[in-house]
């Protein structure tokens, strides 16, 4: 927002590609000097978890009493720790050490506890910065900051420009270099092709996990009911999900005005030309300033004065002072008083974060190029995002499993085959995608990089000729056997590890081992180990393996080692649930995500993952404070809920959470034919309608090391 009443710097905002941000950084240092340019500092205070931590720590608790003390607290509340939390976690409150640990930390809540570098906010200046405010190094290496922090810089009219980082950004240039190297097509931004049907038909349904901005839960549920068929549908998508507009009650009118089922009404036309667009509901701060204009007869830097109160409502509560001018100005210009109070009720929303419509609608550009891709190219659009991690809100599991949901094979990770990055090889049905070393747990990019340049055209033979050739330490090959990165050698990762023990870290070269094995072609040994027979590992144990070393299988899913048990039990599976619609059910799954929006009122949103997709659970604050221990510490959580579905979108009412998480030690022991223990389950699966509620111990349902299949 420019404008010449204000006399002032603008506030910019520029987003740069995630990995290559520092280069920007430094470019600026070197254009305009380490003493015209530096990095605003933030003021850290404490939070009620890093106070525990700290006065713990200083208190003399022991490390796991403090790392439970601090996984007790959820959000960033102020308030500390409450009692009943204290007990529910095994701890004494009424101790006199712990109680004065808790007093200590209260006190601290609030209180500066470090300056901080900002993410990116850089400080230009015509003169010396060091002439109004000392430059220090950072913590990082050739950042310099100044010790005041954004606040002080607007206070003094200071020009600060924000140099941000989009993970999407980079995801969108790798993707286009795949596409280009693999389909032969070369694509900007620019070039997309716009408009095309196919994209808006897959965000309808909501399948867009990995996609810029509509991957989490509040978006994949608004996009079936808004139904976008436009960009300007996704420019409003954008902006409608936030703060602001939920906090104004905008949504819902904007929803029925959309569907048809309310009126778009228009007290006068000079507000029908400010928001016609949005069907008369204001979702931009540049429309909360057009209606201050024509409406309530407010001069631009009066307007700019509304705008700047609203950006900082929570902090300063100024937007109150204007409250009787907006309704006078309005009622004045011959509006009804009720609907110059809603007005400005639903201004005022946006105090919690109202959207420019310029910004939504560079964010709907990507958008909708991250769907495009996501569309037409999903093997390019898997890689891409693995290759740009970490960003969004899924892990490389989901990612990966997304993708093979739509037809894109992935392949291991293979010595012979892999990159450090996720490439892309010919498949049977189109590109593949292999995982690269990136995703091995352990696994340094250097080493990565040494298995690639001394590989060759003919690959490595064994264990010992990758050892020898690329001089990998012992660490990181065990990193890659933990990985199975050695299964195209026709090695297992547990022989892998029975090899990799007779290697040492640079060993004498006289004394080096071949390894032993029919028709090795290695250097001979002073002494051959006699050959070994090795448990096989289940495939469960396998699963547990991939997750421990990966983060991701590409073998079966851990609940489908249990869903026999589960069903016998009255389990149904995510994909059952849009059929059980106002039923009472029992659902199980991973943890993948626990949200609460602060616009929430406190209701946790949870998405649960089981073989055969995602569950939606909503938690209401009752329900969270009867079983909050289980809902946070749960890592495979069963719900007892009501299903409901309306516009595509499918929920499950939660009553009552079970942690399931003991069930996922027995999955390493399991091994065997699924189907016929799912098809058996079936027939004595107990009836939908009929829930038996288990007891909160999953063991006394299933049975101590019960062996399932």
């Amino acid at each position: 927002f420019i404008s010449t009443e204000r006399n002032e710097p603008p506030d910019i905002d520029v987003d740069f590609e995630h990995e290559r941000r520092e280069e920007v950084i430094q470019w600026i240092y070197r254009r305009y000097g380490r003493l015209r340019a530096a990095l605003t500092a933030v003021v850290t205070c404490y939070r009620p978890r890093s106070a525990l931590r700290d006065v713990g720590k200083a208190m003399g608790l022991p490390p796991d009493a403090v790392d439970v003390l601090a996984r007790s607290v959820w959000g960033w509340g102020t308030d500390g720790v409450n009692e009943q939390r204290i007990r529910e976690i095994g701890l004494d409150p009424s101790d006199p050490h712990l109680h004065c640990v808790l007093e200590l930390a209260r006190d601290l809540i609030g209180f500066p506890r470090h300056l901080s570098q900002h993410v990116g906010g850089f400080v230009i200046t015509r003169r010396h910065v060091d002439e109004v405010v000392p430059i220090e190094n950072a913590a990082m290496e050739d950042r310099t900051i100044i010790e005041w922090n954004k606040d002080d810089i607007d206070t003094l009219k200071i020009l600060k420009i924000d140099v941000l980082a989009l993970g999407m950004l980079t995801c969108i240039r790798k993707a286009f270099g795949l596409i280009e190297q693999h389909y032969g097509a070369a694509f900007t931004v620019d070039t997309v092709p716009k408009e095309v049907p196919q994209v808006y038909d897959m965000l309808c349904k909501a399948d867009s996990l990995g996609v810029f901005q509509v991957e989490s839960r509040a978006q994949m549920s608004m996009l079936p009911r808004l139904k976008p068929r436009e960009f300007y549908d996704l420019v409003i998508e954008v902006a409608i999900v936030r703060p602001g507009p939920i906090q104004g009650d905008m949504v819902h009118p904007y929803l029925r005005r959309r569907e048809g089922k309310e009126q778009v009404y228009y007290p006068k036309q000079e507000l029908e030309e400010v928001l016609k667009r949005t069907l008369g509901v204001p979702l931009f701060q540049e429309q909360a300033m057009s209606i201050a204009i024509v409406a309530a007869k407010f001069t631009p830097a009066e307007a700019d004065k509304l705008r700047r109160a609203m950006a900082t409502f929570r902090r300063m509560g100024t937007i109150g002072q204007l409250r009787d001018k907006f309704i006078n100005g309005m009622i004045d210009n011959g509006y009804e008083p009720d609907f110059a109070n809603r007005c400005f009720e639903q201004i005022k929303g946006f105090g919690e974060y109202g959207f420019p419509e310029s910004h939504a609608a560079s964010f709907a550009l990507l958008v909708y190029i991250s769907s495009w891709i996501k569309c037409f190219y999903p093997a390019v659009f898997c890689a891409s995002l693995l290759n740009s991690q970490p960003m969004g809100f899924y892990a490389p599991a989901q990612i990966v499993r997304d993708a093979r949901d739509h037809g894109v094979e992935v392949r291991p990770v293979d010595v012979n085959a892999s990159d450090w990055d996720n490439t892309l090889e010919e498949g049977a049905k189109g590109c593949a995608v292999r995982l690269g070393f990136r995703q091995v747990k352990g696994l340094r990019e250097a080493h990565a990089v040494a298995i690639m340049v001394h590989r060759g055209d003919d690959g490595y033979r064994d264990i010992h000729d990758l050892w020898r050739k690329a001089g990998l330490p012992i660490a990181a090959l065990t990193a890659l056997a933990n990985a199975d990165a050695f299964a195209t050698l026709g090695v297992d990762r547990r022989a892998a590890l029975w090899r990799i023990g007779a290697l040492a870290d640079n060993p004498l070269p006289l004394f080096v081992y071949a390894e032993r094995g029919s028709g090795h072609n290695g250097p001979p040994s002073l002494f051959v180990e006699p050959a070994v027979v090795l448990p096989a590992m289940t495939l469960g144990d396998n699963v547990t393996q991939d997750y421990q070393a990966t983060h991701l299988t590409l073998r079966k899913h851990p609940l489908a080692f249990l869903r026999a048990p589960l069903k016998v039990d009255g389990y149904v599976t995510g994909k059952e649930l849009p059929d059980l619609k106002d039923r009472r059910v029992l659902v199980a799954g991973l943890v993948l995500v626990r949200q609460r929006p602060g616009t929430a009122s406190g209701v946790i949103f949870v998405t649960l993952e089981d073989e055969s997709g995602v569950a939606n659970v909503i938690v209401w604050p009752s329900v969270f404070e009867r079983h909050r221990r289980i809902l946070l510490d749960s890592t495979m959580l069963g719900v007892i809920g009501k299903v409901q579905s309306e516009s595509g979108v499918t929920h499950v009412i939660a009553d009552r959470l079970i942690n399931l998480s003991p069930l996922l030690d027995e999955i390493s022991s399991l091994d065997g034919e699924f189907e016929k223990a799912v098809a058996h389950a079936d027939e004595v699966r107990r009836p939908g309608a009929d829930v038996r509620v288990p007891p909160q111990d999953p063991r006394k349902v299933y049975g101590e090391g019960r062996n399932f299949h």
